[in-house]
């Protein structure tokens, strides 16, 4: 029976191990899609309405006329009325490079100063917007009508470029305010304000009615994504649009979006686009219910966010939107400073209790040691020692039913055709010499979710990108590759420090006690150093450097427990 709990743990380690990201990652409720026919009102209710006393329907169809995107003007014209194009304007920070542009106001080009796309230092900086289209730039905005129908406005910015890394300008914060006035009347401005040492930025927009007639719509805003790098992100972590809407995560796939638009309603805390280790995101900041829908065409994915009610500008009058937008990495204690639940995009999972301590302790020996290879054995050090007495009994345990084998298999083969009795002796047996059969399991079991906390952590926290610890290891989020002057088949390189874990296991197991009455189960034992190795050969050479070292520290643990019991 304990051969049996022994081989069914090991067994379930392995299917967690394989299935978790697939079969075990919690999926949050999804909210009724009530939106959907909110939408569709907000939709019919944008039109702009003519004043009661205008009188006429046919002013408000030349209005309509003037918003929407007439059918033989090209939806995307780069010139507005008098023939000027609209500019880029750069904009420097300590943290990013950014380009905003006059024509459609969208944002160009935003490239993070302090991360590569690659571990060589001169390659090029981590871009966040993938397309040059004006009106698929982040932070296109619209109002009163869907921004696929509506006109691509041209503005004029008050500044020709903004440098706030400059050593010469003293300022911390600078504004970049663009207007343009739409053939309906409607007047617009956007005021970006950016923080030299910040990667969040506010969005300001008003919408100035300068007719005499009355206009009720809502505001549109959207965030066009591609991929930011095609390969950034692992296959097990999700890639694509989400948002927190009434205190739940939610991430929306992509085979969701293929089956068409969706809309989903609630208090919105922010949206968002993510890959594994950065981000684009929306926060709102009018503490209201809001709409989003979310849609895919390839590889772009189109977030558009809007009031969930729709607004009525008056003659004359005007309304102001307003938002925060981050652009960088998903680096949590950047994102917990910012507020609004933007660390919870962060997923640990059903683990998250145990990773972000786990994370915590990493940047915490990090901080006085400046590796995070060598933070990693400090953190593995550190488990090992808490779980030190629960496995030093376990291993004990282990080796007292090793030396009971034989007088357990006496009791089977006397009591071989009366199973009462012999649970019964076999329990007598174990009181007798004080041991548990399932005490060599426990330290296994408690380790399963310190090795899936760290394994989240591993797999998908900025800090581990590009880190590198030693030697040929230059990168403790990927698989670890020694390059040899030759590529091996499947692998490019030799994954020395896997093998080095899959020899410790080996040793590990040659000195660990075999419990296992039944031959073929222990042969089947042998097997699981060479099974593990296998499956770590694409796990983040950070992973594998932790189960190496805790192998390591266990065989050194069995080694005085054999001793001692000698």
């Amino acid at each position: 029976m304990e051969t049996k709990r022994a081989f069914l743990a090991i067994m379930l380690s392995l299917l967690i191990l394989l299935g978790y990201q697939y079969l075990f990652v919690p999926k949050a409720p999804i909210p009724q899609d009530t939106g959907q026919k909110q939408s569709q009102d907000t939709a019919s209710q944008s039109l702009p309405a003519a004043a009661p006393d205008s009188g006429a329907s046919p002013d408000a169809k030349v209005v309509q006329q003037a918003i929407s995107l007439p059918e033989n003007v090209n939806s995307f014209q780069v010139s507005d009325a008098s023939g000027r194009q609209g500019r880029d304007i750069a904009v420097e920070t300590g943290l990013y490079s950014a380009v905003v542009s006059e024509t459609g106001g969208g944002i160009k080009s935003f490239q993070l100063k302090k991360y590569n796309n690659s571990l060589d230092k001169e390659s090029d900086l981590q871009q966040l917007v993938g397309t040059d289209t004006p009106r698929e730039l982040p932070l296109f905005f619209s109002w009163g009508i869907e921004p696929s129908r509506s006109m691509l406005p041209i503005f004029t910015a008050d500044q020709e470029k903004i440098d706030l890394s400059d050593a010469n300008v003293p300022a911390e914060e600078a504004q970049l305010s663009m207007t343009t006035k739409l053939p309906s009347g409607l007047e617009v401005t956007r005021t970006l304000q950016f923080t030299e040492q910040s990667y969040l930025m506010e969005l300001r927009v008003t919408v100035r009615n300068a007719t005499q007639q009355s206009f009720q719509g809502s505001p549109y805003l959207s965030l066009t994504n591609r991929p930011f790098s095609p390969t950034s992100s692992s296959r097990f972590l999700f890639n694509g649009p989400a948002l927190y809407l009434d205190g739940v995560l939610q991430e929306i796939k992509t085979d969701d979006l293929e089956k068409g638009k969706k809309t989903l309603s609630g208090q919105i805390d922010w949206v968002a686009y993510e890959d594994t280790y950065f981000m684009c995101s929306i926060i709102p900041q009018e503490q209201t219910q809001n709409t989003v829908t979310f849609s895919a065409g390839g590889e772009e994915k189109i977030t558009s966010l809007l009031s969930a009610s729709a607004d009525i500008l008056p003659p004359q009058g005007q309304k102001e939107y307003r938002y925060l937008i981050f652009m960088g990495p998903k680096k949590l204690s950047v994102l917990k400073e910012i507020g609004h639940n933007l660390q919870r995009i962060v997923d640990f999972g059903w683990f998250d209790a145990l990773a972000r301590p786990a994370l915590y302790l990493l940047n915490f020996f990090y901080n006085f040691i400046g590796n995070y290879g060598i933070a990693i054995i400090l953190v593995t050090v550190l488990i090992k020692l808490i779980f030190w007495p629960i496995s030093h009994k376990g291993m004990k345990s282990m080796k007292t039913m090793q030396k009971l084998q034989p007088k357990m298999t006496k009791i089977r083969e006397k009591y071989k055709d009366d199973k009462d009795r012999l649970n019964q002796e076999m329990m007598k047996l174990y009181q007798t010499y004080k041991v548990n059969p399932v005490g060599g399991c426990l330290p296994l079991l408690l380790q399963i979710p310190v090795f899936f906390a760290l394994y989240k952590v591993l797999l998908q926290t900025i800090e581990l990108r590009h880190a590198p610890f030693m030697l040929w290891i230059n990168d403790l989020s990927a698989p670890d590759r020694l390059y040899i002057g030759f590529d091996i088949p499947m692998l490019g390189g030799l994954p020395v420090l896997t093998l080095l874990m899959g020899a410790s296991m080996f040793f590990q197991q040659k000195m660990t006690p075999q419990t296992a009455a039944n031959p073929e189960m222990a042969k089947v034992m042998k097997f699981m150093p060479l099974i593990f190795t296998f499956m770590f050969l694409n796990f983040a050479s950070g992973l594998v450097l932790y189960w190496f070292v805790n192998n390591l520290l266990s065989m050194a643990q069995q080694y005085v427990i054999n001793r001692q019991t000698d």
